[in-house]
């Protein structure tokens, strides 16, 4: 294998206009996560509350993940992202009409805040159809000799994106409100639509279009289970992602427990940013095919120990320090997770199993949030954290016992094959 380049993907204009276009759309998204949050617990107050605008995004992007992988795995890529971007557009324009000051000002906060709850579940309902569709399309714009790269900065790009647009989102609180936060979100959105027209249509590499949806769900759920790889990543970044999550109740440890304010606010979300921006760059050029599943394991385990040190610190540079860590942590499993599944899926099933993917984990990012909210309010926020941290802990051991071939995982085959085919 010869010497790896970098930046192989980003030689190619079509996959740098769809880099554009993911980061508009996960930092406008992430912007609005965020202020959404800020704003539904400045209303009622309730940690639960928090989780229940998780639980609104899981039920449809849960319920309906399979029949949306199905869809995408039937129809063109590019045509789909946009019509998708366009919806998410509208729902964004129906956030900032409900947070503007007309609006709060003559409704109930009731009112207001089940409004809110109906927007983000639409919102689910998207996602769905959201990840698949963009799991596809990188596929289709670089040659097969370079998917660990363009995965590698795909899954880079989404992440920093999405902590970087938390970042903003503490600050622009602040600076100039929740409504007009939500209206640049809104324009960041257009933006992102208008650059998918830049990429051309693309083929449908499946060959079994109109297939009946039961027997295309089966074949696809089927190849996830026997995949004992794919089925390891999946079981462990869900579990990661349930319990280990910190930024559904980071409001609530900056406005209750380091009594920080919403500059604090984005200043933890920043440290998170940091650590997953290190990332990309480190990721481009340390190569992740050798023992690739011990660097997962190794991680994740990172990951869940500095979220225990988050939720027992009561030092604010601490705690930055250690959100720092696993933003780092988690941008790494991000990336060998989405190595994997771009290595090791068929071309024709790249939907399907991008949904499975979702299932397992985007969806338990929204159950997480529940989780999350939930412990908060029973047992307290730190201990809700500390709790979470050692879950993740257990699961990585667990896992590295019960999944040798997750354990033993080497890409190195699989990418000399790639670079051969071209």
């Amino acid at each position: 294998m010869g010497k790896q380049d970098p930046y192989a993907a980003l030689r190619i204009k079509e996959f740098n206009i769809f880099l554009c276009v993911r980061f508009l759309l996960v930092f406008g998204w992430s912007m609005q996560f965020i202020v959404i949050e800020w704003e539904v617990y400045s209303i009622t107050k309730d940690p639960l509350s928090l989780g229940i605008i998780g639980l609104m995004e899981i039920i449809p992007a849960f319920s309906i993940a399979l029949f949306a992988g199905h869809i995408v795995d039937q129809k063109e890529k590019r045509n789909l992202l946009a019509i998708c971007t366009a919806a998410f557009s509208l729902i964004s324009l129906g956030l900032f009409l409900v947070t503007t000051e007309s609006i709060v000002g003559s409704w109930s906060k009731n009112k207001v805040l089940y409004s809110i709850y109906g927007l983000v579940f639409f919102g689910g309902c998207l996602r769905s159809f959201f990840g698949p569709t963009i799991f596809s399309l990188v596929a289709l714009l670089v040659p097969k000799k370079i998917y660990h790269n363009a995965a590698t900065w795909s899954t880079s790009t989404w992440k920093t994106a999405s902590v970087s647009g938390a970042l903003a989102a503490g600050f622009l609180i602040s600076l100039i409100g929740v409504d007009k936060t939500l209206c640049l979100v809104f324009i960041l959105v257009l933006l992102s639509l208008s650059g998918t027209f830049l990429i051309t249509k693309k083929p449908i590499l499946n060959k079994k279009i109109g297939e009946p949806i039961k027997e295309s769900l089966k074949v696809g759920i089927r190849f996830v289970f026997q995949n004992k790889a794919i089925l390891g990543v999946l079981t462990l970044d869900m579990i990661a992602v349930l319990f280990g999550g910190t930024v559904a109740i980071l409001s609530v440890f900056a406005q209750d427990v380091l009594k920080v304010g919403p500059e604090g606010f984005g200043l933890l979300n920043a440290s998170i940013s940091m650590g997953s921006i290190l990332t990309m760059f480190l990721t481009t050029y340390i190569p992740i095919n050798k023992k690739t599943g011990k660097k997962m394991l190794i991680s994740v385990f990172i990951f869940g120990l500095s979220i225990i040190a988050f939720g027992v610190s009561s030092i604010f540079w601490v705690s930055i320090l250690a959100l720092f860590v696993s933003g780092a942590a988690d941008g790494i499993s991000m990336v060998i997770r989405q190595t994997i599944l771009q290595l090791k899926t068929p071309d024709e099933m790249r939907g399907r199993v991008s949904s499975v993917n979702s299932m397992f984990v985007g969806s338990s990012n929204e159950l997480g949030a529940f989780e999350s909210g939930l412990a908060a309010k029973l047992i307290g926020p730190v201990a809700a954290v500390v709790f979470g941290g050692t879950m993740t802990v257990i699961t990585v051991v667990t896992t590295g016992i019960a999944n040798p071939v997750l354990l033993d995982l080497d890409l190195t085959k699989e990418i000399e094959e790639n670079e051969k085919k071209g």
